[in-house]
């Protein structure tokens, strides 16, 4: 398979916007890049079309070169949508590449999961909630997806929520996946409200949990945080926890967040 870049523009910047583009710039007197070479390209015949390599001599490819900087060879840039997303430079083993692969390259799924994220920003889960349904299934090993189509169903469905986020380990979401956990606890004991302990913020805690179940959440969140005022750990601080997740489920630009955010900062400080 030839890997040779002939016209950059059309290899490596055009064809980035359809498929990730792995730039290997080299030269014939580099002898790392002859090093490289042959792990990249088997590496690009076994990858399953997820990414394609595209080799850019520069010494063809002078302007090439000085536009993206390029001081030390083998430099390997990873292009996404005509821009430069990540890069390795020297020679590394196949195994180490492998794993910056990994990491690097986003799922097929890239840009209906980019879609899916803005519907959650904007608060249309139904929308997002459509678009994951059918990319989880086509892509069961993307806990990214599996992040998302939980966060989407959080509200109508916390045990479904919390049964897609089960024994995930994922450090920089975790703000997210405390806050369905948090959801689905609220909604295993929202049945059963009898059973809470004695205390004057009782019923108002009830009463939080009701309207946050119906999906009032302004009212959930004035109740809770008047929970806080008068009894800040009832039920194991469970209404500082709740306002929490509504705020990281809405988003920190939905005009509820931003209403009930300072009001709860002053309840508890």
């Amino acid at each position: 398979m030839a890997y040779d870049v002939t016209n950059f523009q059309q290899d490596v910047i055009e064809r980035s916007h359809t498929v990730p583009v792995l730039a290997d710039f080299w030269a014939d007197w580099c002898g790392p890049c002859k090093v490289l070479d042959p792990v990249l390209e088997k590496l690009a015949s076994q990858n399953e079309g997820a990414w394609v390599l595209a080799k850019v001599d520069t010494e063809q490819h002078v302007d090439v070169a000085g536009r993206y900087e390029i001081r030390s060879i083998p430099n390997v840039k990873l292009f996404i949508d005509g821009v430069v997303v990540n890069e390795f430079v020297g020679v590394l083993p196949e195994y180490q590449i492998q794993r910056w692969l990994q990491n690097a390259i986003p799922g097929k799924h890239r840009k209906q999961i980019e879609q899916a994220e803005a519907f959650l920003a904007a608060g249309n889960h139904s929308a997002a909630r459509a678009l994951l349904e059918q990319v989880v299934p086509l892509d069961p090993g993307n806990t990214f997806a599996r992040i998302l189509l939980a966060q989407s169903v959080a509200f109508s469905d916390p045990p479904r929520a919390s049964s897609l986020i089960e024994n995930l380990d994922e450090p920089k979401h975790s703000d997210i996946l405390e806050a369905i956990q948090t959801f689905a606890q609220l909604r295993e004991l929202a049945p059963h409200a009898g059973r809470l302990p004695e205390s004057d913020v009782r019923q108002l805690y009830v009463s939080a949990l009701q309207s946050l179940f119906v999906h009032d959440f302004g009212t959930a969140l004035q109740r809770f945080i008047d929970v806080i005022r008068q009894e800040r750990y009832y039920q194991d601080d469970s209404s500082r926890k709740a306002c929490i997740a509504i705020f990281k489920l809405l988003g920190e630009e939905h005009p509820i967040t931003q209403k009930y955010r300072r009001e709860f900062s002053s309840a508890l400080y």
